[in-house]
């Protein structure tokens, strides 16, 4: 039944007269008379008979009466404005996808704010083993922070930050002798990273457009995995920039620009359009939000 009609309904059975009805729902008698004729046909019941100048409800309306003045409030709550949100009372897990090296940035600053706010709040990190799939859109993933080129159609995305691309290899590396051009890059032997095994990529692309090739000597499938293995190899690698420089040097890895047309990493968060108007969401969107730009601004996230 139309919402409308249980209204004027719920009205008519509480003045038992179709003028006071009116009245009450902004409308003229002879509307409100053409409703009242609506619901009999609809209920089978006169619902409303005259008796003398007055109106009385029929032994069905009177049944009716309580069932529906509790459906209109059970509407008029439906719809009424939410409480005011408070993040110290919010107990909820988020989940996000990212790669290890972006999570190795944001994590802590991220589960810092979030413990100060709202310490009831867990947050759960996935690796990029399901990129690419509808992880959003069965509500399995809350938000996917990266490189947003392979989302479905209807996802939400807010772009971040743009990241400079390095390359990075150990501080006593035969590159770090002399100039470093592109041949010099290329000849160096390459580790490259990649979940599926792909050794073919933005760099490749860049260093064909001048004839040149490079060895990708391994692949493996995280940054994390790719920078310790620089660390004890000749193998160059690539990161962020300004991403984790003191773990860089900790490490004994030393960055240089890759002498190359490169673009900058775009780094964005997408989610699921049924998140979107979601309270405690929109908050958790807004920390994540926070903490790159913070971290971008102080050095320890992107430059």
């Amino acid at each position: 039944m139309d919402l409308n009609l249980l209204r004027a309904l719920d009205v008519l059975l509480q003045e038992n007269s179709v003028t006071r009805a009116a009245e009450r729902l902004g409308t003229s008698p002879a509307a409100a008379s053409r409703m009242l004729g609506k619901l009999r046909r609809a209920a089978g019941d006169p619902l409303l008979v005259r008796a003398g100048q007055e109106m009385v409800p029929t032994p069905r309306a009177l049944e009716l009466r309580d069932q529906v003045r509790g459906l209109v409030r059970q509407s008029d709550a439906l719809f009424a404005p939410t409480a005011a949100f408070d993040a110290a009372q919010l107990r909820r897990t988020f989940t996000v996808q990212a790669a290890d090296l972006v999570l190795a940035g944001l994590a802590g600053p991220l589960i810092e704010r979030i413990r100060s706010r709202a310490p009831e709040v867990d947050v759960v990190f996935l690796s990029e083993a399901g990129e690419g799939g509808t992880a959003l859109r069965q509500g399995l993933l809350d938000v996917e922070l990266g490189a947003l080129d392979h989302v479905d159609p209807e996802t939400c995305t807010e772009g971040l930050t743009r990241v400079p691309v390095l390359g990075v290899a150990r501080t006593g590396h035969p590159l770090f002798d002399g100039p470093l051009d592109a041949r010099r890059f290329a000849e160096a032997d390459h580790v490259g990273v990649s979940r599926l095994g792909r050794r073919h990529g933005p760099i490749d692309t860049a260093l064909a457009r001048q004839g040149l090739r490079r060895r990708v000597a391994a692949v493996v499938p995280s940054h994390t995995a790719a920078l310790l293995l620089a660390r004890t190899t000749d193998l160059v690698a690539l990161t962020l920039g300004g991403w984790l420089p003191d773990a860089v040097a900790a490490l004994g890895l030393r960055t240089f620009p890759v002498p190359l047309d490169l673009p900058p990493l775009e780094i964005g968060m997408a989610w699921h359009p049924r998140n979107t108007a979601d309270h405690a969401h929109r908050w958790f969107r807004g920390h994540l939000r926070a903490v790159t730009v913070a971290g971008r601004a102080s050095g320890t996230a992107p430059g």
